[in-house]
């Protein structure tokens, strides 16, 4: 499994897995459970959305239309939360 999208929320992390799963790709958020533990301090880079290593590149495509700012994020696969204000089902 590899990460396609690093998510700032479970919101943003279930927003790319049904957007992955309706383009037939399965796709696992992890660390999801994570949050609940942490208490008052930021979640960051606990929320991932895993995807099987053959359907990376499709994933990151995927990801890259539901969020264009990921694609020019300094290198990490990762998008602001302010990107899902906004979004338009498809």
């Amino acid at each position: 499994m590899q990460t396609a999208y690093r998510a700032e929320s479970i919101i943003d992390a279930q927003i790319v897995k049904d957007a992955l799963e309706d383009a037939g790709i399965p796709a696992f958020v992890a660390g999801a459970a994570l949050v609940g533990g942490i208490g008052q301090l930021p979640a960051r880079d606990f929320i991932r959305v895993l995807v099987p290593d053959p359907a990376l590149v499709e994933a990151r495509r995927i990801v890259t239309t539901l969020f264009p700012e990921t694609a020019s994020a300094s290198g990490r696969d990762q998008a602001p939360v302010a990107a899902v204000r906004g979004l338009k089902p498809a």
